[in-house]
């Protein structure tokens, strides 16, 4: 990619985890509009779960989550609570007993829970829903605070799948960031895991953080590819201290410029690829026989607010704080903070804050945008026919993307655009093309690189 492109195209677009996007969320969606929408669900829908634990031990400074430090148990403790009670309120708002495809648990650390603790949880979950075989059940693990205890009760839960934060392996990275966990740790956790029959194990890492360079970028990436993960993500740092006032006390003298930030993706994405690995999208990785890697053959890879994913479930049920969920009507979001969420939940109210009702317009320039963020290609006039709206002739979007093909940001035949390899870091600047709700404000999104 060349220097003037980067500089030129080094601009703030959102992630595309959702269409609309998140900054497009409303307070005129609330939780009685939730509960009106959860009850007009086809019984036959098949789910996706997502259950949101807002806590660490420790925060380190690059963390763009909803989280918080917590230095005893009673939060947590209370806070599990109101997850029973919501998962309550909601089970009460379907119309029947719903069948579950994919449960995934995020964070914040889920495993902060006590053993006991997620081991109840996941078998209300069993009670209140109907795990279809074959379900795929995922957790977000910091291996700094997982015992064995931990994976006991995950495993003995039904746990077929876990992400292991890492990051980084640098020592004076993990200190510049508040993170400090030796190789050594992370190998055990894994060992652990496949010792108890959780064999599907993530890795996460991330490019762009103070004093990383592509030498010591390389060397983490060739450390996690010896402990053989299924995949690995390589998520680029975005640096956002106006939304994250943590962020700030991270040195950005130390920051990688964009110029670096490029090669030490490149760099890691071609020691990946050397080491066998597929690439998925613009920041994930797995091995050939992957269930991830198969779909984004077969073009059925998803996209959704944990990222790519094989989860093909027709609408995503959020529980805690913070947490995104989607329905065939449209997104809806929960109080980011735990205060209101649990005083809506402990007052038998469902605790949804935003959201935004989709329209079939939204649908079919969803459909685009993922299709773009995840083969890289789109044939504009499939979808619209798919959707209903054959006539659509996107002359203003068009315009806007011979632009981007003059520098080779794209490639267009007629209606049919293709990213090409080497601009791929940059597709979400094609996205944004068919985002109708897209401007580009100041400090609203991450940078595209």
């Amino acid at each position: 990619m060349k220097p003037e492109l980067i500089a030129r195209y080094d601009q703030r677009v959102p992630r595309y985890t959702s269409y609309p996007t998140a900054p497009q969320f409303n307070a005129g969606i609330t939780g009685a509009t939730y509960a009106s929408w959860l009850s007009e669900i086809d019984p036959k829908t098949v789910l996706s779960l997502y259950l949101h634990v807002p806590f660490c031990a420790e925060l380190c400074l690059y963390c763009g989550c909803h989280t918080a430090v917590v230095r005893s148990y009673s939060p947590v403790e209370s806070y599990v609570e109101c997850l029973k009670r919501e998962i309550a309120l909601v089970a009460a708002a379907l119309p029947a007993k719903m069948a579950v495809s994919h449960i995934h648990w995020g964070g914040g650390t889920p495993t902060l829970l006590k053993p006991e603790d997620l081991s109840t949880l996941l078998a209300l979950l069993r009670e209140t829903f109907d795990f279809r075989p074959g379900v795929e059940i995922a957790v977000e693990i910091d291996p700094r605070v997982l015992t064995l205890e931990h994976v006991k009760a995950l495993a003995g839960g039904g746990l077929t799948r876990a992400s292991l934060g890492v990051q980084d392996f640098d020592p004076k990275v993990q200190e510049t960031v508040n993170r400090i966990q030796p190789f050594e740790t992370t190998s055990k956790v894994a060992q652990w895991l496949r010792d108890a029959g959780v064999n599907a194990i993530n890795l996460d890492l991330m490019y762009g953080l103070p004093h990383q360079t592509v030498e010591s970028v390389s060397k983490s990436v060739d450390m996690a590819i010896n402990l053989a993960p299924d995949r690995v993500a390589l998520f680029g740092y975005a640096h956002v201290p106006w939304m994250k006032k943590h962020q700030s006390l991270l040195p950005e003298e130390a920051l990688p410029d964009t110029d670096e930030r490029v090669r030490q993706m490149l760099a890691a994405e071609a020691m990946m690829e050397r080491r066998g690995y597929v690439p998925i999208g613009i920041d994930h990785y797995a091995r050939p026989d992957d269930p991830m890697a198969m779909q984004q053959h077969d073009g059925r890879l998803r996209r959704n607010f944990q990222g790519y994913t094989t989860d093909e479930a027709e609408a995503l049920i959020g529980f805690g704080t913070s947490a995104i969920g989607f329905l065939p009507q449209g997104y809806i979001q929960n109080a980011s903070a735990t205060v209101p969420y649990r005083s809506a939940i402990m007052s038998g109210t469902l605790a949804t804050a935003r959201g935004i009702a989709v329209t079939p317009v939204d649908r079919m320039r969803r459909a685009i945008i993922e299709r773009l963020m995840c083969d890289f290609s789109v044939d504009l006039d499939a979808v619209t026919t798919v959707h209903g709206m054959p006539e659509t002739d996107f002359t203003k979007e068009l315009a806007r993307v011979d632009e981007l093909a003059v520098d080779g940001i794209v490639i267009r035949n007629g209606k049919k655009l293709t990213v090409p390899k080497d601009a791929r870091p940059l597709v979400r600047l094609v996205c944004a093309v068919f985002d109708e709700y897209f401007t580009a404000k100041p400090g609203a999104y991450s940078k595209a690189l």
